[in-house]
């Protein structure tokens, strides 16, 4: 591949148009759309044909073998949770705890808290479907819900350790952990702040058919308790965050950890979840959890297509190199901090993975801190906040999360791109402007 920067850079823009035309315009399904868009990437950079299709099967196998059984899971654990009656439950609780004009709000205030220790796709869709039911009961849009959900999970997601973004580009340029933790906290308050203000802003003017998707067939005369209907949500949780928490410091120093680390893999901890929600309720009939096993199956199918054929877009994007033809192109002089933000939000908006965009950016970057002024500890941190920052934008069809909020919430393209997207650009350009704050106090 001999292509030039600016024409990567066109082919990419053009890429992602033929996504956003095809699917919102001409309604083709996403599969198809993403999966096409490969071909057309591919073919204008002059990567062989044999060549490009490993790169898509690659892509398209690695995107699923890190999330997709969480995927198949959590889809299960949804559904079973909106059977039993326990999203039922938690919604009339949380209801009475924060009032109805305030849902939006509790639903940001859990996906930051839950964000913390969990990826912000398996923390959507554990939450999903608590927060479908809660939009039914108050009437509001499911659209202002799910993004305000969605803002809360990713803010944490883009810019705090244990996620794998974050606590990769921290060892790359070897910025400590703890203050990484403390001062990415600081960034992402007001992240996720700005993205659940525009989520109430933005989500009631925008028309969306809201579809909440309840599952069909259960009728809740016995609702479970609030701390049973819990459990198959906090355990998991907890079980995640102990494995992060004693992860970093002692990892394989007794036998004890060994075994919270099995159960912490979000595999283990959400297949926990799935058997605490069968104790949800009595006297099950072997015909309704075969029907709800087979729906979960088929609803997680339909999802896995669409974030396999992401996976794949986003491994032929990155075959083209161009954090490495961008770090090429551009003086690096008196950039400082605006780089690695730049770098990453060029690669986040080119193939869609935050975690791949940071990673990548860190071992580019990395070399160049002293050329940009970044080689002492103070300078590391604001490095790899700024690469934060830069995989927060912009989060559009080729991002498995976007469709993961999408798919859960049965909302549609257009106003996806109108209210998710936009909060993915406020929210990353409101973390730059704290980092930038934070680069005048500390240096």
């Amino acid at each position: 591949m001999t292509a030039s920067f600016p024409y990567i850079l066109i082919t990419l823009l053009a890429a992602i148009v033929l996504i956003i035309l095809l699917t919102a315009r001409f309604k083709l399904h996403a599969f198809f759309a993403l999966i096409i868009a490969c071909f057309f990437v591919g073919l204008a950079v002059q990567v062989p044909i044999p060549q490009l299709i490993n790169i898509i099967k690659d892509g398209f196998g690695n995107i699923l073998k890190s999330i997709g059984l969480i995927i198949v899971l959590g889809t299960t654990l949804g559904i079973l949770l909106e059977y039993t009656g326990c999203t039922e439950t938690l919604a009339k609780f949380i209801l009475r705890k924060t009032g109805e004009k305030k849902a939006p709000l509790a639903m940001s205030i859990t996906g930051f808290i839950v964000g913390l220790p969990i990826f912000c796709d398996s923390g959507y869709i554990v939450l999903s479907g608590l927060n479908k039911s809660l939009a039914k009961r108050t009437g509001i849009p499911i659209l202002v819900m799910s993004v305000s959900l969605a803002t809360g999970l990713y803010g944490v997601h883009c810019l705090i350790p244990p996620h794998p973004g974050a606590a990769a580009a921290a060892g790359i340029v070897g910025v400590d952990y703890g203050r990484l933790i403390l001062f990415g906290t600081l960034v992402a308050v007001p992240a996720s702040a700005i993205g659940f203000w525009w989520a109430k802003y933005a989500g009631r003017k925008t028309k969306s058919e809201d579809s909440p998707d309840l599952v069909e067939g259960a009728v809740h005369f016995h609702l479970p308790s609030v701390g049973r209907a819990i459990l198959p949500i906090a355990i998991p949780i907890l079980l995640i965050a102990l494995k992060s928490f004693f992860e970093l410091e002692y990892a394989g120093k007794s036998v004890w950890l060994s075994i919270l680390f099995i159960l912490g893999d979000p595999v283990i901890a959400l297949s926990i979840g799935v058997l605490l929600a069968f104790l949800c309720k009595r006297n099950w009939k072997r015909t309704a959890v075969s029907k709800l096993l087979q729906d979960a199956a088929e609803k997680a199918g339909g999802i896995l297509v669409i974030i396999g054929a992401g996976g794949a877009f986003g491994a032929v994007l990155a075959a083209t190199k161009i954090g490495q033809h961008f770090s090429e192109s551009i003086p690096l002089a008196h950039l400082g901090i605006l780089f690695p933000f730049l770098l990453t939000f060029i690669l986040k908006t080119a193939q869609g993975s935050s975690t791949v965009a940071i990673i990548t950016a860190a071992s580019i970057v990395q070399p160049l801190l002293p050329s940009l002024g970044l080689d002492s500890p103070n300078g590391q941190l604001l490095a790899v906040l700024s690469m934060g920052a830069g995989s927060m934008m912009i989060s559009h069809a080729n991002d498995a999360f976007f469709w993961v909020i999408a798919k859960f919430s049965g909302l549609e393209m257009k106003p996806m791109l109108k209210v998710y997207t936009v909060a993915s650009v406020l929210m990353g350009l409101t973390s730059m402007a704290m980092i930038y704050l934070l680069s005048l106090c500390i240096f």
